[in-house]
């Protein structure tokens, strides 16, 4: 079961953006993350859910997608996500939130999956605009933005070839993205 999870949670960049996700699902997504494991306990990860249309057109603008796609700007009107999850860091607990981050970002993602959605976590955003758009206190520092919805695009993984990790698309939209095997991850057994 774990597995299958792990093989439908890609980095989905197309979403089918007429269909909202249910701000309860986001809720218990997000609710999920209390049962993680957190640095030193501090818990220091904050969450806004954009949802409406309005909030969802406000943070798009300060996003970056897809940094090997150098010809496309992002998801277009009618493809782009149906809600988004700004993780935050609580500056007032901690500088910086450790490992705690991608823990619950992939709790978050396998999460949606198990009901049907998925996601982008995205790094590259203009901090200023976003927490302009968002309207943030001083001691929350957006740490990564969670584009979610309907996937509608196709990911395939295949065999990495040599080193070249860039992912790319074809022709029929098909998004191909290249993973190392488990032989080249594992070092050694001792």
């Amino acid at each position: 079961m774990l597995l299958e999870l792990l093989k439908a949670n890609r980095s989905y960049r197309r979403f089918r953006q007429e269909e909202a996700i249910p701000l309860r699902l986001l809720s218990d997504w997000i609710g999920n993350c209390r049962y993680c494991a957190s640095a030193r306990n501090l818990q220091p990860l904050k969450y806004i859910v954009c949802q409406s249309p309005q909030a969802c057109q406000a943070v798009f603008p300060a996003l970056s997608w897809a940094g090997y796609l150098k010809d496309w700007p992002g998801p277009e009107e009618g493809e782009r996500p149906s809600a988004y999850i700004v993780q935050l860091i609580d500056k007032s607990l901690v500088e910086n939130a450790a490992c705690d981050a991608g823990i619950q970002l992939q709790t978050l993602l396998l999460s949606a999956v198990e009901q049907g959605y998925g996601g982008c976590i995205i790094k590259a955003f203009n901090q200023a605009l976003l927490r302009e758009a968002l309207q943030l206190p001083g001691h929350l520092q957006p740490d990564h933005v969670l584009a979610l919805g309907r996937p509608k695009e196709t990911v395939a993984i295949e065999d990495l070839k040599g080193n070249d990790v860039k992912y790319w698309r074809t022709a029929d939209q098909v998004h191909h993205v290249p993973k190392r095997r488990t032989e080249d991850l594992l070092i050694k057994i001792l």
